[in-house]
């Protein structure tokens, strides 16, 4: 084990405690924010993530992409945009999936313009709509865009599940302050090698 993973599980011992298992055929993976615009902070996670991904399109789970983007900053940035003074450009380099993320036909790509990928977006009637209700989130950034979809997750009744080396952030700090906050209140905390060996179980 990765010994920086294996610090980070024993820090979150007294979060893990809840013992709660995926059930595949009603579960969906939530990929957040594959984007250029975050390469570097993906890259330590994208091996992990890219496994995970391969998992559940074996045993046919729906894989929902996010992609952040916006057409015009002013109209459609709101107070995230005031925040940041910046964000990523529809269109642009940043704003592609990286190179390493390919798609397949029964992927579903779903565009955003906020940390939640509830908000204002077809999300939650596309769950529904396939009898969804456990909720593997994964992606960037843990602190923001997977933390917010996970409690918003959370208050619509889902089952979230939130991957430990599975997201990332630019700071670790920052990232194991939300895997305690949502494995105390909000989601049940998987590495995911255990994730994978979830899904073989069925």
């Amino acid at each position: 084990m990765n010994p920086d993973l294996e610090k980070i599980l024993k820090e979150l011992e007294p979060y893990r405690e809840r013992k709660v298992r995926v059930h595949p055929k009603q579960a969906a993976l939530v990929v957040i924010d594959m984007q250029n615009y975050f390469n570097r902070i993906v890259q330590p996670i994208l091996k992990n993530l890219l496994k995970v991904i391969q998992s559940c399109r074996q045993i046919d789970i729906p894989i929902i992409f996010t992609q952040h983007g916006h057409t015009d900053p002013p109209a459609d940035g709101g107070v995230l945009g005031q925040w940041w003074g910046e964000l990523i450009l529809q269109g642009t380099k940043d704003w592609r999936f990286l190179p390493e993320i390919r798609m397949e036909s029964t992927d579903t790509i779903l565009p955003k313009k906020r940390y939640s990928a509830f908000y204002e977006t077809d999300l939650d009637s596309i769950l529904r709509s396939k009898g969804i209700q456990d909720l593997i989130i994964s992606g960037v950034m843990t602190n923001l865009c997977c933390e917010t979809t996970a409690r918003d997750a959370f208050m619509r009744d889902y089952r979230v599940f939130f991957l430990i080396d599975g997201k990332a952030t630019g700071k670790d700090d920052h990232h194991l302050a939300t895997l305690k906050n949502l494995g105390f209140g909000f989601a049940t905390l998987l590495t995911c090698e255990e994730l994978i060996q979830n899904l073989k179980l069925k």
